[in-house]
């Protein structure tokens, strides 16, 4: 016989030996004896030493908790009896709650013997981090408070920034969206609209209406003037406050003298008033014979050089 196989033979049959199996037996007896008197230890030194503390700290976070909710809306209740925009009232009481509510979970952690030193130290460099990466985005966040501290604008107002305008149709954390005259809707991002110059149309209640028109040199101005004025008196619309409708003479043109009638309105009824009074300038101008030049090119011959030339 081989001896490798003899040899093994031997080895395999050694491992069910009863000296060697009650050597396993023993030990695995050991470890689970070491393992229960770990958790042994684990329950009563470390478990029941700080269930107490554990305790209170669990009814330190639900107190704490229902303060925090008492107290937002606290907030809210201000904010809203001072007329703050909705958005803002929920923006400030959202913000508020998180910030108030992280404080008072450090404060447990640390209570029960969290490092919390180390845990701020992680939340800051990853702030830091996030901070860089979103930079764009953290600049349109801010704008959007901003937006919402200063109101430059608010939800319905008509507003011109650039090449874009539009009515606000809401006024979000990040972008503000406007909606076109024809119906297109335009996103905007906020660090824009609060870093940059933008024009309100509709944030005060009255407007100027100015409609101008050019007449034919030779035409009596306050004759034109008259047909004017007269044609302003019959719109209700238009105030006597802060000023009456005028008509000016604004330039002398190259074929016209060129007139401007301005007037007060509501808001609201500039355009209906712009609309309807150039044309009724101009019909009343046709009815009463007061010429309103277009650009033209006269040509004068002189019979005398063109008959030489013959």
């Amino acid at each position: 016989m081989d001896t490798t196989t003899v040899d093994s033979t031997q080895n395999s049959s050694s491992l069910f030996e009863p000296t060697t199996v009650t050597e396993t037996v023993t030990q695995t007896v050991e470890s689970m004896s070491q393992f229960w008197q770990k958790a042994q230890v684990f329950f009563t030194d470390v478990l029941l030493a700080n269930v107490p503390r554990i305790i209170i700290a669990l009814v330190l976070l639900w107190v704490g908790f229902k303060l925090v909710n008492y107290l937002t809306k606290m907030i809210r209740k201000i904010m809203h009896a001072r007329d703050m925009e909705k958005s803002l009232q929920d923006f400030l009481g959202s913000l508020i709650g998180i910030i108030l509510k992280v404080l008072i979970i450090m404060s447990v952690m640390q209570m029960i013997g969290v490092a919390v030193t180390s845990f701020i130290a992680i939340l800051g460099a990853a702030g830091l981090a996030i901070g860089m990466a979103l930079q764009g985005t953290l600049q349109n966040f801010a704008g959007g408070v901003i937006i919402l501290l200063l109101k430059p604008f608010k939800v319905g107002d008509y507003i011109e920034q650039g090449s874009n305008s539009g009515s606000v149709m809401s006024i979000q954390i990040f972008n503000t969206v406007l909606n076109t005259p024809d119906n297109k809707i335009v996103i905007v991002p906020n660090s824009q609209l609060a870093t940059n110059s933008l024009i309100n149309y509709t944030k005060s209640e009255t407007r100027r209406v100015d409609v101008s028109i050019g007449i034919s040199y030779g035409e009596s101005i306050d004759k034109a003037r008259k047909v004017m004025l007269n044609l302003a008196s019959t719109y209700p619309v238009i105030l006597q406050e802060p000023a009456p409708p005028v008509v000016h003479v604004t330039s002398l043109g190259e074929s016209s003298v060129n007139l401007q009638m301005r007037m007060w309105v509501k808001t609201e009824d500039y355009w209906p008033l712009y609309f309807s009074l150039n044309q009724a300038v101009y019909d009343e101008f046709n009815k009463q014979g007061i010429e309103i030049p277009f650009n033209q090119l006269s040509v004068h011959f002189d019979e005398g050089v063109f008959a030489a030339k013959k």
